[in-house]
């Protein structure tokens, strides 16, 4: 792979058990015969298709294939055909249910009642025939059933004969398609904790019960001996690992030694902990999706994998403090490619935080893109800066920012070394070149572990995030009596001088890839400047996507029941379920609260 022309893209596929979920298409109709459905029957079948049309054009799954939507036989004008909807949508792997009407239809009759599937009404705005009206009906009829459904409903009055989708209605539809899919996407496969809790931090002591209620997911836990015995017993594909290991020599270049000469490792030690880092990435990999290479090796059990979407991997410190550490397996698999060449990221938690893992799991499934894990280590202030390096913040950093830092275990792509109309970005892997591919790994350097931290050796990605990239950082929160909670913030990553980068860099760890984010302030509470986000922060770790996706976000934790206490989303883009409104229309962060303690998480029941 000498040359960027050999790098291969991986095909999409699907790395968990079971087909990709689908959307329902529903063309609700008025169901009285003798001259009412039948003047309607063309366009609302019309409507139906042009929505599916729109999101099959416009959507992918986070690997890449795309989706498809099913369209129910005919036109629901009451329950039998609703019925028979249903059960089309059970055999063609339906997860998620958008009904569509330009007109009056029956509420109760015509409803979707799944109460696991996400939900939406899209009601055509036109005058002749109240398509309005029905999406008012039916949304009170769910509501008062307890299955909160999304509105979708255009701001501007069009003509009946117009089959066009207003842009306002494709952001809608867009929206609650990408947060259904995710919801379908998580349900029933796994969570792999591999090994336990990491130096007492709280997003690693697994809640078995989170992912169950909340998620649909299960927990799969191992002992961090399998890796041991993976190793000892030859538990992988050699040949793949020695591909693995002449690529890492080739394009994973080697940094400074910063430890004190007597701390050093020696180079047979260095090299050693490079087939070892290798071959922990081969087996977390296998861990999670398998891989039927084993099966013909004669290990047929350990090639089913653990059917895991996301997993995270101890380290510290029982790990770390006699073997190499995990940054190099959590920051290949958590990059948008390796030695197999540009692949869909995998999600993988540093320090077994399992809560910054189901965040990072939520914004891959949204965006398709790589996540990034980091610590929320310090805020900057003007000030400071100034005091320290001389130096005057101006731009979007001059009020102050972020440290996010961790150890050398975030996703390459993290370097922004990605490209878009000369911006940098971070791509969904189907879009990344092959050079852009070289240039994320060009633009990284790999540090011999600070044996301080990791006695036992290995190596910690080192980059710094280029300037201008927009991104949101999230983190889901556990808290006693009340649950899962979510805050989200938007911002900018932010350049810093070389010079002022590395005095500031230098005082915490110059190893770890460092990005320097500014949340967008709006004035108030939490965000009203950049240390109150950082001060109401509610743990040590974030996970940011590349874009301003605080909005789907929200979406989607409202499908989940999980409340969001902390956004610097514009209340104009907060998209929730109609009934969210009924439990305060002037107050629309208690009434998330409300809401989602009164309808309890997704899978609650089960």
């Amino acid at each position: 792979m000498a040359q960027s022309q050999e790098i291969r893209m991986t095909p999409p596929r699907n790395r968990v058990v079971g087909a990709m979920s689908k959307i329902g298409i529903r063309p609700a109709i008025d169901g009285r015969l003798g001259g009412v459905r039948e003047s309607l029957e063309k366009q609302t079948m019309a409507m139906a298709r042009s929505a599916a049309e729109f999101l099959t054009k416009n959507l992918r799954h986070a690997n890449g294939l795309k989706v498809e939507c099913v369209l129910a036989d005919t036109c629901i004008g009451g329950v039998a055909e609703a019925a028979r909807a249903a059960e089309k949508f059970r055999r063609e792997g339906v997860g998620v249910s958008l009904t569509v009407s330009p007109c009056w239809c029956y509420g109760s009759e015509t409803m979707d009642m799944d109460p696991l599937i996400p939900k939406a009404v899209w009601g055509f705005n036109g005058t002749e025939r109240p398509g309005a009206v029905y999406l008012a009906a039916v949304s009170a009829g769910y509501n008062q059933k307890g299955l909160p459904v999304f509105n979708i409903y255009g701001r501007d009055v069009q003509e009946m004969g117009d089959a066009s989708i207003p842009a306002d209605v494709q952001g809608k539809l867009l929206q609650f398609a990408r947060a259904g899919l995710a919801v379908a996407t998580m349900r029933g496969t796994s969570y792999l904790s591999m090994g336990g809790v990491s130096m007492g931090i709280a997003g690693s002591i697994v809640d078995q019960s989170f992912f169950e209620r909340y998620l649909g997911m299960r927990v799969e836990t191992i002992d961090m001996t399998e890796f041991v015995r993976r190793i000892e017993e030859e538990i992988y594909d050699a040949h793949e690992f020695r591909t693995a290991l002449k690529w890492t020599r080739t394009y994973c270049k080697e940094g400074e030694d910063a430890n004190a000469p007597r701390k050093r490792r020696s180079r047979a030690q260095k090299d050693h902990d490079w087939e070892t880092c290798v071959k922990m990435t081969l087996i977390a990999r296998d861990l999670m999706a398998g891989n039927p290479r084993l099966a013909e090796l004669g290990f047929g059990e350990e090639a089913l994998g653990r059917n895991a979407l996301a997993a995270g991997f101890q380290g510290q410190r029982q790990w770390t403090d006699h073997l190499p550490n995990g940054d190099f397996l959590e920051a290949i698999l958590c990059s948008s490619f390796d030695w197999n060449g540009i692949r869909q990221p995998y999600i993988m938690a540093t320090e077994n935080d399992a809560l910054n893992g189901a965040t990072m799991l939520l914004g891959h499934l949204l965006t398709g893109t790589a996540q990034i894990f980091a610590d929320v280590r310090t805020y900057w202030s003007p000030e400071a800066v100034k005091r320290v390096t001389r130096h005057k913040l101006t731009g979007r950093g001059a009020g102050g920012f972020l440290h996010l830092i961790n150890s050398g275990s975030a996703a390459l792509d993290g370097t922004a070394q990605q490209q878009s109309d000369g911006k940098p970005v971070m791509k969904q892997f189907w879009d990344i070149t092959p050079d852009e591919m070289l240039k994320c790994l060009k633009a990284t350097t790999w540090y011999p572990a600070i044996t301080e931290y990791f006695r036992g050796g290995g190596f910690s990605s080192g980059f710094v995030t280029r300037g201008g990239m927009p991104v949101t950082a999230a983190r889901i929160n556990l808290v006693k009596g009340l649950g899962p909670a979510m805050q989200i913030a938007e911002g900018w990553t932010v350049d810093l001088p070389k010079d002022v980068h590395r005095t500031l860099d230098q005082r915490t760890n110059p190893t770890w890839p460092t990005t320097w984010f500014a949340p967008n302030l709006t004035g108030q509470g939490p965000f009203r400047d950049v240390y109150s986000v950082m001060n109401n922060w509610g743990a040590n770790h974030c996970a940011f996507s590349y874009g301003h996706g605080g909005t789907d976000l929200i979406t989607l934790a409202s499908m989940l029941r999980i409340p969001v206490y902390m956004h610097n989303v514009a209340e104009e883009k907060v998209f929730r379920p109609s009934a969210w409104t009924e439990f305060g229309a002037h107050e629309l962060q208690g009434a998330d609260f409300r809401a989602c303690s009164n309808f309890g998480p997704l899978y609650g029941s089960y």
